[in-house]
């Protein structure tokens, strides 16, 4: 493409999202990247209780999506799959375990073709899966070292200087994987990781903000343990917290669910959490919440007080849902509502839609290329995303018709003897149902299935998969189901 052509199409294009450039501009509009963890939609934009004005104020400046989805609801598939924008199956990782370019050694991913593109890309948190020594990071995507936490989150620890202040609000000290989970102490925000991640990414910003820059931040939070520092959990009354449902929806197949490991160890070692505790646990996730809500606020004050705001493109997305108890579910790792939905906003300087929301159906594995069309680059083969600027330009305007999760079972199946799954199951969610089916790895023979009504989400309280009524919605969620995931046997 001639240089006077690709010109015009940026001027055009960006024009038309209400404009932060003009024709003969040759600045280039910056990314901001966020990114949260385990992050189901539970803020105030999206009619939760949750206290969350930075997210408020996120949503005021760019377009919400109501209806986005994770392409598998654990870290290291959605986020390998996000970044590269190809889906799990294409990539063949599945599991936390397998760094991504142990398979695709030469996957192109967003920061790196941005980098490729001229910009100073960075990376201030999480944002590739956590891996916990620097050997296993993605330097090559980096202008410079990332800043990272190498340990897991159970040792996000709080560090003050002086002996802390007593417990607040767990009879024991915090754990994880085991019970109680939770820790509330009064210390500072920088006390735990988010806090130093919100201070880093304020320091890099001022460093970056005079040249054309990919800056992608990750905050740990809300992922357990549920230890935000004392000032959130005061936000809540726990008593007035949504009433759990704890019950499995009527009719749902075994398969669908998981040992919900993450949060009550591994067996035989589970435990079943008390009512006290559930309320703990509940809180404490909200306290999470409000704490990474406070430092995505102090980031973008940041970006306003850089000068850089009005070519500066955001974006901010959880990397999937999250189970506090329904479904008889704790953590990710399943087909559900909850788990692969996520909070998903683009805001774009000078936007005429700003503020306002869409039932556009997206998929993590949009944004690369929705970010590659926003700053007019040329898209790397390969992508199995679509751009969503056109519902950036019309929120009412639908690009796709359906959104695809997947997860295997078990759910962690590095410890099977054969280090493979026995099961995957197939999700596909469409504008009226959720459609699942549950496959056997060696065969792929359907074994179960599901299906829920829109109407009924996120609750699913009814497998309604033989409800005569629904009999063209389901034909209609087969039919995309089977063409994205074609009936197979695994090697």
């Amino acid at each position: 493409m001639r240089p006077a052509t690709s010109l015009f199409l940026r001027a055009g294009l960006l024009c038309a999202l209400g404009g932060f450039t003009s024709v003969g501009a040759t600045t280039k509009p910056n990314v901001l990247f966020i990114m949260a963890d385990d992050f189901r939609p539970d803020l105030a934009s999206y009619g939760s209780p949750a206290l969350t004005p930075n997210l408020t104020r996120l949503a005021r400046r760019g377009v919400q999506f109501d209806r986005a989805y994770c392409q598998q609801a654990v870290c290291n598939p959605s986020r390998s799959s996000m970044l590269t924008g190809r889906r799990p199956d294409t990539l063949r990782i599945w599991n936390n375990g397998t760094h991504f370019r142990e398979l695709n050694p030469d996957a192109t991913t967003l920061p790196l073709w941005f980098k490729e593109h001229g910009y100073h890309t960075r990376c201030v948190g999480k944002i590739f899966h956590n891996w916990h020594t620097k050997e296993k990071g993605d330097a090559r995507s980096w202008s410079a070292p990332e800043f990272l936490h190498y340990a897991t989150h159970g040792e996000d620890d709080a560090r003050v200087t002086g002996p802390l202040p007593p417990n607040v609000a767990s009879p024991s000290p915090r754990q994880y994987t085991s019970v109680p989970l939770y820790e509330c102490r009064d210390v500072p925000d920088e006390a735990y990781y988010d806090g130093r991640v919100a201070a880093e990414a304020v320091r890099v910003l001022d460093e970056v903000k005079d040249r054309p820059f990919f800056l992608a931040v990750g905050f740990w939070k809300p992922h357990a343990p549920f230890n935000a520092p004392k000032k959130y959990w005061d936000l809540y009354d726990r008593a007035k917290l949504p009433p759990l449902n704890p019950a499995r929806p009527s009719g749902a197949p075994d398969i669908a669910f998981h040992d919900g490991r993450e949060l009550r160890g591994i067996p035989p070692n589970q435990v079943t959490f008390t009512p006290e505790q559930v309320a703990e646990i509940r809180h404490g996730y909200f306290a999470n919440i409000s704490y990474l809500d406070a430092q995505l606020g102090r980031v973008l004050d940041a970006l306003d007080r850089s000068g850089a705001a009005d070519r500066t493109i955001i974006t901010f997305v959880g990397d999937h849902g999250y189970h506090l108890g329904e479904h008889t579910q704790w953590g990710k790792t399943s087909n559900f509502e909850l788990d692969a939905r996520v909070p998903f906003f683009i805001a774009t300087p000078g936007s005429k839609h700003a503020g306002r929301r869409t039932g556009a159906l997206a998929e993590l594995v949009d944004l690369f290329p929705t970010l590659v069309d926003l700053c007019a680059l040329p898209k790397p083969p390969g992508l199995e995303g679509h751009s969503l600027v056109p519902v950036l330009n019309d929120p009412s305007k639908p690009v796709k018709p359906a959104a695809f999760t997947q997860h295997p079972r078990p759910a962690y199946f590095d410890r099977e003897p054969e280090k493979v799954p026995r099961a995957m199951g197939v999700s596909v969610r469409t504008a009226r149902v959720r459609y699942t089916e549950w496959r056997d790895w060696k065969s792929g023979e359907t074994i179960a299935r599901e299906l829920y009504e829109e109407k009924d989400e996120p609750a699913e309280t009814v497998n309604v998969v033989d409800e005569p009524r629904l009999a063209a919605a389901r034909r209609e969620a087969e039919a995309l189901l089977r063409s994205q995931f074609p009936k197979a046997s695994h090697p």
